[in-house]
């Protein structure tokens, strides 16, 4: 990695940063300068019910207030429709999208097993061969089509910079993935792989909770002919009942009276130093940027 390197920060302004998504803005941005390369963000607001309004904005502000400044405009995924719609349009027209009738009760209902908490349901390819009368409800990736087409194993692995050696088998665990929600939304996986490639995203850096997504972007990678960037997946910051940390489970958002304080914390989750005493927070973060490519050299060894 060098100049080449691009990497960006993507978070949902379903309300402000906290200090688990504050972790994972600061690895992207450390990760991209520890390697003399672009960092880019990127708003993912194509959940609108879930969006707050003004939120996307504000995480700008809290993100400059950091110092954590991105390499060029901002992309907002609720301008990219169009883009996500030629994917869509080109995965049908080469046989690996098919639209499905089910709703969430029909694949419950289909589940052999009790779905794990947080785990998605497997889908079990119900509509693959057809609708059967029902109405169209949502747009689905054929996994095993695009397996077929690509001479792929069922079995997908992929290398994660901090955790070493990573698989899964997207036909048993997950089955096929949503690409256009049944309420005319387009899903995250589609919207990411897009966004990603277009804007050239060499290197993903984020949460430890989003690794079992990169299977599933690998297989649409390989269904639209795209490039799979390397992953790097950060450590989880966990709220009061261990579970991670986030809107839903309590986060409030970032105290930014102290930018430097705040950054403390993201850092020591991250295994590097504090900063110096009386440190400003340019020296700070170019003292965690040095700290950070030894942790590099110590995952990659």
């Amino acid at each position: 990695m060098g100049p080449g390197y691009v990497g960006r920060f993507a978070p949902s302004p379903t309300g402000l940063l906290h200090a688990g998504s504050l972790v994972a803005a600061l690895a992207s941005w450390l990760d991209a300068r520890a390697h003399g390369g672009q960092w880019h963000v990127r708003i993912e607001d194509v959940d609108t019910p879930r969006c707050v309004a003004g939120a996307g904005q504000a995480i700008l502000d809290q993100l400059a207030a950091c110092g954590l400044q991105p390499d060029g405009a901002v992309l907002w995924q609720s301008q990219r429709g169009p883009l996500y719609q030629q994917a869509l349009d080109k995965l049908i027209a080469q046989g690996l999208a098919y639209p499905c009738g089910c709703s969430r009760k029909d694949i419950e209902a289909e589940q052999a097993l009790p779905t794990e908490r947080h785990k998605a349901q497997v889908y079990p390819g119900t509509c693959r061969a057809g609708l059967h009368g029902k109405p169209a409800r949502a747009w689905r990736l054929n996994v095993q089509a695009v397996l077929d087409r690509t001479s792929s194993s069922p079995l997908i692995h992929w290398h994660d910079r901090r955790l070493g050696l990573q698989s899964q088998n997207v036909l048993t665990e997950v089955g096929d993935f949503v690409l256009r929600r049944a309420d005319g939304l387009w899903a995250y996986q589609l919207a990411v792989v897009v966004d990603d490639a277009a804007q050239g995203i060499t290197d993903v850096v984020r949460g430890e909770d989003l690794a079992d997504n990169t299977a599933r972007q690998t297989v649409l990678q390989q269904a639209l002919g795209l490039p799979t960037p390397q992953y790097l997946h950060t450590p989880l910051v966990l709220g009061p009942n261990g579970e991670k940390l986030s809107k839903q489970n309590g986060a409030t958002p970032l105290d930014l009276h102290d930018p430097l304080a705040a950054l403390q914390q993201a850092a020591q989750c991250l295994g590097l130093p504090p900063a110096k005493p009386q440190a400003e927070l340019n020296q700070a973060l170019t003292a965690w940027t040095d700290a950070w490519r030894v942790r590099l050299r110590a995952w990659a060894a």
